[in-house]
């Protein structure tokens, strides 16, 4: 037994596994000011293009598991309803609606020129945060306000600035479609801001971003399909709201040739909106970043006196280096107004029209300025009338969120893999999507830094190593303890529990008699305290919780690593610093306590990099998790199978389940299938897992 000469821990003697002093907390970046979506965020692209290639590959799937779109919903047919034409001489405007899901349905007027020949380019318009959006009439003050400021040349344009947009693209020769975002203008099925916002919803990855950005690319299948639009010249442009899907959809949608968002594209305010926000969403990216995307293709974006106008300084740059990538630092473009405020106004358009001329190749010499229109009343431009109602299968925010829940179900259980072939898609789509929803990165990159490291002996057959480690650049402090018997035989022991390292010691400040069964058979034995545990958790400075945002956890976690993430990611760095040890040969990784799911899922992650795996599940299921400052709240959980679909990723490493009960039992079949398929070793038990019974099964 490896016990220290003489008594145990003396009053006052620091505990042996501490890193810090009583009452000293890590020095962790994680426990400093959390990001919002107001945060100065600097994002710097790769310096390479294959770099740049690897990373947008990355951060597209981001975006696409993020905004619940990986995999992407079942297409049902459109089946488009086009009524009431209205001419305007030169022009004419349509009424649309079509369900993006079935039940879900999306609003808008189509602008065509009236003389069409052969095909001719297709734009794309997204709803912004207007008041009434499509219906947006700012009234005579207002016009004559911005007559005065030099914003608008005509009453039409500064009264109808969104039809005058319109009017004016289709008088150039294109096809535009200008959709509601939900809960404005004929959009009325549900309120803009309510019903996706719980955890529940965040659970099942279900928000309104995914929402818009789903009707978006429905919208866009929607203006392919006019027989007169030619799918090689397809525009995006939109302000504000507006502008953030049109630099959303250029992100994860490579059918756009060009897009101009106006007033949104910045490094610093994000989107205030629910619709502009999504669990996982900027986890290390910002509007910049996501903008960035659209390389190669021509964009050009509009600033003002927002959080936009010093985009020329802030964002063109980074910009203009991924464009240089390709050689085509002349497609991208920054036009800052600080004369206005937040707006889209005429002489912004006019940027924007030029800007299509060009690369819609509209052949223009010399691109019209705006010119007068006959405005439409906007009650004259509702698509819903006595004639053409809203349909009956029209679905409320709940009914919408269940039918959600249920074809993410059936596309996850199609996934379920019946041969190898099929495994390969299963760790594809649920791998990705558990790397974007854990952010911990692979094992085999990890770089490392070490601080507060020491190593004394512990006894005389003993030494006890203690420090911190951090990923290279990330500002963590993650606590760890090692003890290495003399007899050391290459093999190691990373154990993990909720109570921190101090769960390897009894109240003596001796090895417990679990840990002493492992070093006496030559093993060493590693713990952690993982973010907001152990060392972490000191009374009146932190607690095991995060502070979310109580209007929505996208504000929180769009920006910053959920508790759980946090603490995969830490169980992978230590992992990853055991496994530079060069006298470490093998590792076996546990997690007892409430420690278990945060190890099977840190295995689902850690490649060919553990030996065996001995994990007590406490019958935990997500469908537990009932708010978003739970520590295990995890957006996407329920979405891939819950914990089991996500630790069937593990195989066929060897892995030891306890605690498999009522809960998990339900969900077991992906995590039978998967391991059956690859032929590896998987034990389950419905009990809970002693420490004694986990050493035991190590030195089986």
């Amino acid at each position: 037994s490896f016990m220290r000469c003489g008594p145990g821990l003396q009053a006052g003697e620091p505990a042996v596994h501490k890193v810090f002093a009583a009452g000293e907390v890590p020095p962790d970046s994680r426990l400093g000011e959390q990001r919002t979506l107001n945060t100065f965020h600097q994002w710097t692209p790769p310096t390479t293009k294959a770099a740049w290639e690897r990373e947008s590959t990355r951060m597209r799937q981001q975006i696409l598991v993020s905004n619940g779109l990986w995999p992407m919903p079942v297409k049902h047919p459109l089946k488009p309803v086009i009524h009431g034409k209205i001419d305007r001489g030169d022009y004419t405007v349509e009424k649309v609606f079509f369900a993006s899901h079935p039940g879900h349905y999306v609003s808008g007027n189509l602008y065509k020129p009236k003389k069409i020949e052969g095909k001719i380019p297709g734009v794309l318009s997204p709803h912004g945060h207007w008041a009434n959006g499509r219906f947006y009439d700012a009234g005579e003050k207002k016009a004559i306000d911005q007559l005065g400021k030099g914003a608008e040349e005509f009453m039409s344009g500064a009264r109808f600035p969104l039809q005058a947009r319109m009017a004016h693209l289709a008088r150039m020769g294109c096809v535009v479609f200008h959709y509601d975002m939900v809960g404005n203008a004929d959009s009325k099925q549900f309120a803009h801001r309510a019903g996706f916002t719980d955890a529940e919803a965040g659970l099942r990855l279900q928000n309104f971003m995914g929402l818009q950005t789903f009707n978006s690319i429905r919208a866009l299948d929607f203006l392919l399909s006019l027989p007169e639009v030619d799918a090689e010249r397809i525009g995006v442009t939109g302000a504000s709201g507006g502008g953030t899907q049109t630099f959303m959809i250029g992100a994860i949608d490579p059918r756009p040739a060009v897009a101009f968002p106006a007033v949104m594209v910045s490094t610093e305010m994000q989107g205030g909106c629910v619709c502009e926000n999504a669990e996982l969403l900027r986890l290390g990216l910002n509007n910049v970043a996501v903008a960035a995307l659209f390389a190669p293709r021509p964009l050009a974006m509009s600033g003002a006196d927002d959080w936009t106008v010093r985009l020329e300084t802030r964002g063109l740059p980074e910009l203009k280096q991924v464009y240089s990538h390709y050689g085509k630092a002349s497609s991208i473009q920054v036009s800052v107004f600080a004369q206005f405020k937040h707006n889209y106004n005429q002489v912004s358009r006019e940027v924007m029209y030029a800007w299509f001329n060009e690369h819609l190749q509209l052949g223009y010499a010399d691109v019209a300025n705006d010119q007068d229109f006959w405005p439409i009343d906007p009650k004259n431009l509702t698509v819903y009338d006595a004639k053409h109602p809203l349909p009956d299968d029209a679905k409320s925010s709940e009914q919408l969120r269940e039918s959600l829940t249920e074809a993410s179900n059936q596309q996850f259980t199609k996934l379920i893999p019946k041969n190898k072939e099929q495994l390969a898609e299963y760790r594809r789509v649920v791998g990705t999507a558990a790397g974007v929803m854990l952010d911990s990165g692979k094992v085999e990159e990890i770089e490392l830094e070490t601080s507060n490291a020491s190593e004394e002996p512990f006894g005389d057959e003993l030494k006890i190593l203690r420090g911190t480690l951090s990923r290279k650049g990330a500002g963590e402090a993650v606590p760890y303890v090692a003890l290495v018997p003399e007899t050391f035989n290459g093999k190691a022991v990373l154990w993990v529990n909720d109570k921190g390292k101090s769960h390897l010691f009894d109240e003596l400040g001796e090895p417990t008699a679990a840990v002493n069964r492992l070093l006496t058979a030559g093993i060493a034995v590693t713990s952690v305290d993982v973010f907001l545990t152990g060392e972490y958790l000191v009374e009146g400075k932190t607690s095991e919780k995060m502070k979310v945002d109580s209007r929505y956890q996208g504000y929180t976690y769009g920006y910053n690593r959920t508790v759980l993430a946090n603490r995969v990611r830490d169980i992978l760095t230590v992992l990853a610093g055991m496994k530079k040890v060069e006298t470490v040969q093998q590792i076996d990784l546990v997690g007892t306590g409430k420690a278990g799911p945060w190890v099977a899922l840190a295995r689902a992650l850690a490649g060919p990099n553990v030996n065996r795996t001995v994990a007590d599940l406490g019958d935990f299921s997500f469908s537990n998790v009932k708010s978003a400052d739970d520590p295990m709240f995890l957006p996407g959980g329920l979405k891939y199978g819950d914990l089991p679909g996500l630790i069937a990723l593990a195989a066929p490493a060897n892995l030891t389940l306890a605690g498999v009960d009522k809960l998990a039992m339900k969900n077991l079949a992906p995590l039978l299938q998967v391991y059956g398929i690859s032929g590896g070793s998987i034990s389950l038990s419905p009990k809970s897992l002693s420490a004694d019974e986990a050493a035991a099964i190590l030195l089986k």
